[in-house]
């Protein structure tokens, strides 16, 4: 694709006048004729036998429609879809409305169909439940252990995947090493906290027999494909609708109960129905991510040059996991940047009595990048060395790319130590070390801390995606995504690729997505694929347009179609600029009756783009913290974010991204964390529990680029949407073990909150 004049502009977002003047609509705001609401009972225990449900003081109740138990359902729906395939269903599935047994806080065991939302709130709270408690594994640690047995009492252990890749030669080079140094890292449980929660609607469709369904989701094709296995509805009877959708981070990637259950009722009493989660419901129903403690070692020389890495990951899955890839992606990125031939990885995924763990804002790679990081930094402070120095000598040169990692990646393209140079100068880093020193010498109330991350990561995951361009008669152009974007500035981004394949103006573009009735088969928004994956499919699709649109120019302009070029938005004639039309003039032909039989009526295209592997942006970040001695309160003073995604087509929202995904990042290393205390009660449940960063705990970021072009889509681009919250958490975790350097500090665990680090420098 050769770069024109929108593509790489900064443009204002085509999504934001709806969503800033409150004219966006969300399926909160959906209002149907007739439409009822549903609420859910939930358990109030993590694990618990279900001995029965009385339900008839809500039925009393004179706007309650109806009570449904998961006995009443049983029989009407399939298992809800979660790993393990066959195994699952087999073993350790569970129904969208639970029967006999619950194993995490809020699971959904009965429903209330009420007149208004308020009404079916209130209801839930008549209806009784008869619990008995059983024991909870609510503990990672205690359940990889099995301290309280198995949960799923078809299981003799709570460890239901392991995977491992070990190389030939990793224990003589642990044998052998001159040096050797282990760490046990967490990567602590963290909640997605979108602006919208999860909420669903649903109305029956008279003329299919099927449904049509709204969601706040990031996968409408996802969706569909598996609510009609669940509901045993054929395929096309179904259509999800993802609207405007307040955040997702990847949360909102998988099929959950309240989809089948509102579906089912709504298919049950022929009427709409709609539930929208509070955020209590959120915390407690809703995927979170990360939770993973790690056994890493490295063996390394005199220089710093790593010759070997084990990783041992125990990571959780609470419980009903949609998949079980967070903990091997890990693996897949467990060298980061580095020439690490000798490798020993393992990964056993652990139930427990918490709501499911997947995917959130980098899903497997933010854990690997953060253990290789901190054992980065164990080793240059063993060697004496500088940080930015044992980086170097430890980088994958650029002549070696594509670079097969010994866990299984081949990473594309890259120019890791260029990136490192650019970040240092941005920072200025060597005058950030004089000011530590300076500091150390007099003494301060003040400790400062210079820490750095350099990061790579595997996005841009297939299998496919689609794209539609749809030039109208009137030169007006429709676009059409398998993409579902949450935030991202998609349209904006996608039309001005099409301003630039095909000659429209990008004011008269209009791109649409997010409903499975309208556009062709997509795969969905998540992993940092929606740019990479489905802007390459509407490129092909623009070109099948531009061709098109060459010959009938060609016919037009009585030449022939090579001699016929697009430049400058037209079409004209090579060497004649005057014999030119735009598109619009194209178009009006395109739907006339005035075209030769050798070309088809109209002007638009479907393609469908398969990437031949993944993508690795990569880039490196640098933290400056400040803490104060007395209270161990840790202040971010400044931060440096040198990233390479390739090509920004839209400089402004990449921005954006970074801005996004640097806040999630820092959030986790200084404030957040998800607790569940030993029974399975969730003691992080509102906002006012889990610490979520606000404005005033970011300084001004400072960002700039390196351009790496991949090879394996047209654009040349590669992801942005994960890569901060990769870089920001080591980088911010490494500045403050480098401030706690002088107190012999070499390793604490995230959330670096000011009593952590309070007790540390004051040997608790």
């Amino acid at each position: 694709m050769v770069l024109r004049s929108m593509v790489g502009a900064s443009v204002k977002r085509k999504e934001d006048p709806g969503l800033i003047t409150g004219t966006g609509k969300f399926v909160g705001d959906l209002k149907l004729p007739g439409m009822q609401h549903v609420a859910f009972v939930r358990s109030p225990y993590a694990h618990a036998k279900i001995l029965g449900i009385d339900g008839s003081a809500a039925a009393a109740r004179e706007a309650v429609l109806a009570i449904v138990t998961g006995e009443d359902l049983r029989d009407q729906y399939e298992p809800v879809p979660m790993a393990g395939g066959k195994e699952a269903l087999a073993n350790y599935s569970h129904l969208a409305l639970s029967v006999d047994r619950v194993r995490h806080i809020g699971e959904a065991v009965a429903a209330v169909i009420a007149v208004t939302a308020e009404d079916a709130e209130d209801a839930i709270d008549d209806v009784e439940v008869e619990w008995e408690e059983l024991p909870a594994s609510a503990d990672l640690l205690g359940a990889y252990s099995g301290d309280n047995g198995p949960i799923f009492e078809t299981r003799s252990d709570n460890i239901p995947d392991v995977g491992e890749k070990k190389t030939d030669g990793v224990d003589e080079v642990f044998a052998n090493a001159p040096h050797v140094i282990s760490q046990r890292i967490a990567s602590q449980r963290v909640a997605g906290v979108p602006m919208e929660v999860r909420a669903v609607a649903a109305a029956p469709d008279a003329v299919t027999g099927g449904i049509t369904l709204w969601s706040s989701t990031q996968i409408p094709h996802g969706v569909r494909s598996a609510l009609a296995t669940t509901l045993r509805l054929p395929e096309n009877s179904l259509r999800v609708i993802a609207p405007n959708v307040g955040g997702g981070f990847g949360v909102k990637n998988a099929l959950y109960p309240e989809e089948i259950v509102v579906s089912k009722l709504a298919q049950i009493h022929n009427m709409p129905l709609k539930w929208a989660g509070t955020r209590a419901e959120h915390f407690q129903t809703t995927t979170q991510g990360r939770s993973q403690i790690a056994d890493a070692s490295v063996a390394f020389d005199d220089e710093g040059k790593i010759l070997g890495l084990r990783l041992h990951v125990i990571a959780e899955l609470g419980i009903y996991p949609p998949f079980y890839d967070i903990a091997h992606l890990t693996g897949l990125m467990a060298t980061g940047n580095y020439d690490i031939q000798e490798v020993d990885f393992k990964a056993s995924n652990v139930f427990t009595n918490t709501v499911g763990v997947a995917a959130y804002r980098g899903a497997g790679r933010p854990e690997a990048i953060y253990y290789i990081e901190r054992m980065i930094e164990l080793v240059a402070a063993e060697l004496g060395m500088d940080p930015a120095d044992v980086r170097r000598k430890n980088y994958i040169k650029p002549e070696q790319f594509p670079y097969k990692t010994p866990t299984g990646s081949t990473y594309d393209t890259g120019n890791y130590e260029a990136n490192l140079d650019t970040a240092l100068e941005t920072a200025n880093y060597a005058a950030l070390r004089r000011e530590q020193a300076q500091k150390h010498g007099q003494d301060s109330d003040t400790l400062l801390g210079i820490g750095m991350a350099t990061y790579v990561e595997m996005c841009g995951f297939g299998p496919y995606e689609s794209g539609q361009v749809r030039v109208e008669p009137s030169g007006t152009v429709t676009v059409y995504t398998g993409t579902s974007p949450h935030g991202q500035g998609l349209q904006t981004t996608f039309a001005q690729i099409v301003a630039d394949e095909i000659g429209a103006d990008y004011e008269d573009i209009i791109v649409r997505h997010g409903d499975t009735g309208s556009q062709p088969m997509g795969v969905g928004t998540f992993g940092s694929r929606s740019l990479a994956i489905g802007g390459s499919s509407i490129v092909r699709a623009s070109e099948k347009v531009r061709d098109k649109a060459i010959k009938i120019a060609a016919h037009v302009l009585e030449a022939s179609p090579g001699d016929i070029e697009f430049a400058d938005g037209e079409y004209r004639v090579k060497g004649v600029p005057s014999r030119s039309l735009s598109l619009t003039d194209i178009a009006s032909r395109a739907y006339s009756d005035r075209l030769p039989d050798d070309i088809d009526t109209g002007l638009e295209a479907t393609d469908f783009f398969r990437p031949a592997d993944f993508i690795y942006p990569f880039g490196t970040h640098i933290a400056v913290v400040e803490i104060e001695r007395d209270t161990g309160i840790v202040s971010l003073r400044e931060f440096y974010s040198v990233d390479d995604c390739g090509p920004r087509i839209s400089p402004l929202l990449v921005e954006g991204q970074i801005h996004g995904g640097l806040a999630q990042g820092i959030g986790q290393a200084l404030l957040e964390e998800v607790i569940f205390d030993e029974s399975g009660q969730l003691l992080t449940g509102t906002m006012m529990d889990y610490a979520m960063p606000r404005a005033d705990d970011f300084p001004h970021f400072t960002i700039n680029k390196t351009v790496t072009e991949t090879t394996l889509n047209p654009l040349g681009a590669k992801g942005i949407g994960e890569a901060a919250t990769i870089g920001s958490t080591p980088a911010v975790v490494n500045a403050v073990m480098d401030a706690l350097a002088p107190y012999g500090i070499s390793h604490l665990d995230m959330p670096l909150t000011s009593r952590k680090v309070w007790e540390a420098m004051n040997g608790g």
